[in-house]
């Protein structure tokens, strides 16, 4: 299966490395070309016990891969997740 994971926080590459490792193909999406950049050098923007290890297995296995481009994934995604910031709404900080 083909995956394309819109975004690269918390919650997008912690499950697009999970996936990868599940035997998926993922492609984790981006805007910030800066984090694409420091992913492909192998270096995690965030925290999360063993996740460097999790991608550094998947992206040797050619199982993840990132990129700031939308189009590709999606186009060619069996299922597409969007794991990017949910807006608040104003006045009282609901999502």
């Amino acid at each position: 299966m083909r995956i394309a994971m819109i975004g690269t926080g918390y919650v997008g590459l912690v499950s697009g490395a999970c996936f990868a490792d599940f035997g998926h193909d993922v492609t984790c999406v981006d805007k910030d070309e800066k984090k694409i950049a420091s992913l492909h050098r192998g270096e995690i923007p965030i925290y999360e016990p063993g996740l460097d290890e999790l991608v550094a297995n998947n992206v040797k296995a050619k199982r993840l891969d990132f990129t700031t481009d939308l189009s590709k994934p999606v186009a060619e995604a069996d299922a597409v997740f969007i794991a990017v910031g949910t807006p608040s709404r104003r006045g009282d900080g609901h999502a």
